[in-house]
């Protein structure tokens, strides 16, 4: 996987979009021809590092479970994906159908989920990763709406044949209920900078089960090329100072010199060696969560999009309904 890392790094240029986009058709071409089980082994073993590693160069964390769905959903996509699709030969052989006809036809309306894979990245509260249970009801609730009206979009029906601005205004809608963190992002960052030097204050500081967003640059010693890491430093509880949580937690000591901040310590097994973290990389820059309204605010807005579509089509649907009778 390092060497598909390496390829798909440079063909991507380091653009995140890039990067998932080719690692999507990478999956979809490995998951031709394997079962499901099989499927689900070779796909994760081959293109989920990728995302990780490479991922993580441009800032990306997700959590683990997020980036195999995304590259499984391609994997078993390419059950009906001529030329090869088994399930289109099988589909044919029950319906007497030619086997590639069928599968063209079926990727053709598989391929309209596609966006589904690219929200578990980037919205992971679609797969109720750590969520309680009244807002899992209500992602389900939101999530079911918004796939509904991005199918309605995809087929340029909603409650009657669409214009074009409103299956634009729909693909919109879909897009802000599934991913409204987008608008937030644009709007306010994320994560709010602190000196490197801070770290271990910062780290005394955090509460139980926190985190600082980490970003190491430093040689690999495997390939000798200076690499950038982005990682989620874990704190754990609220047990000792700053120095010792980082270095029970995280796996890290860290030392000064001249205002900068470099490894001193990668704890054996720990966290760090694990994400390849190595002695005297630079701690270049600390991140920590922002102060920020929820995102959910951004349902309101695209909930009274909804509502002018649904008036707008409802108007029209009517007199259709009326001349037909």
């Amino acid at each position: 996987h390092q060497v598909m890392g390496e390829f798909v790094e440079f063909l991507s240029a380091g653009n995140l979009m890039v990067m998932l986009i080719l690692v999507a058709i990478l999956s979809l071409i490995m998951g031709m021809g394997l079962p499901t089980t099989a499927t689900y082994i070779v796909i994760t073993s081959l293109m989920a590092p990728v995302i990780v590693t490479v991922g993580a160069k441009s800032g990306l964390i997700v959590p683990l479970i997020a980036v195999h769905m995304f590259v499984f959903y391609f994997g078993i996509l390419a059950d009906d994906t001529p030329p090869v699709g088994l399930a289109a030969f099988a589909a044919a052989a029950i319906s007497r159908g030619d086997p590639i006809r069928t599968g063209v036809i079926g990727f053709s309306y598989d391929i309209r989920t596609a966006i589904l894979p690219f929200l578990f990245i980037f919205n992971t509260d679609l797969l109720l990763i750590d969520v309680g249970l009244f807002k899992a009801i209500f992602i389900f609730i939101i999530a079911t709406i918004a796939m509904l009206l991005f199918a309605a979009a995809t087929q340029n029906y909603f409650l009657t044949k669409s214009r074009l601005w409103e299956t634009l205004a729909l693909l919109l809608i879909a897009f802000t209920l599934f991913r409204p963190g987008y608008w937030l992002d644009q709007w306010k960052s994320p994560y709010a900078e602190q000196p490197p030097s801070s770290v271990i204050e910062l780290a005394d500081q955090a509460p139980d089960g926190g985190s600082l967003r980490a970003i190491l640059s430093g040689e690999d010693i495997a390939s000798g090329k200076q690499v950038v890491k982005t990682v989620e430093l874990p704190l754990g509880s609220q047990t000792g100072d700053g120095a010792e949580r980082l270095a029970t937690q995280a796996g890290l000591v860290f030392r000064t010199e001249a205002d900068k901040v470099y490894v001193d310590d990668v704890v054996f097994g720990g966290y760090a060696e694990k994400q390849q973290i190595d002695f005297d990389w630079e701690l270049t820059s600390l991140r920590i969560p922002a102060q920020r309204p929820p995102k959910e605010l951004f349902y309101l807005p695209a909930l009274l999009l909804l509502g002018l579509v649904c008036w707008l089509q409802w108007g029209r649907r009517v007199p259709e309904a009326a001349s037909v009778a």
